[in-house]
């Protein structure tokens, strides 16, 4: 029996590397005790710093007939390929990884980052959608 072969290939793999780079310096710099704008405050002005195409708190297009405006608005939304979502709090739970996937749908893009500064340690997690065609 034939294995399939699994594809190894890491989706956007030099930009998460550098948003990622990105959000161990603002946490490094602004702690663990925070709130989610002033994370988003530093991470803008550090994204602008590095030259890296990004929008702020823009909202997605709907993704059904009848949804109302502004339903799914992320935090960024980087170089129209991936999307990054900031917390801050004690745990990220289910709920943080469905509004992920939610925009991920809405958006049609493969990679999502979800960063809780809240952590410790930060810890960035990459939530897929499988089902885009970006």
């Amino acid at each position: 029996m034939q294995m399939p072969q699994i594809n190894s290939k890491v989706i956007h793999a030099d930009l998460s590397y550098k948003i990622c780079g990105i959000c161990f310096y603002v946490h490094n710099q602004l702690g663990r005790y925070r709130n989610e704008k002033q994370y988003g405050d530093l991470l803008e002005k550090l994204l602008k710093e590095n030259g890296v195409g990004y929008q702020r708190e823009a909202p997605l297009p709907k993704s059904f007939e009848g949804e109302a405006d502004r339903r799914n608005i992320p935090d960024f939304i980087i170089e129209n390929k991936m999307v990054l979502d900031l917390k801050a709090k004690p745990i990220v739970g289910k709920d943080d990884y469905y509004q992920m996937k939610r925009y991920l749908v809405s958006f049609n893009k493969k990679l999502g980052l979800l960063i809780n500064f809240r952590d410790k340690y930060l810890r960035p997690k990459r939530v897929l959608n499988s089902s885009a065609n970006d």
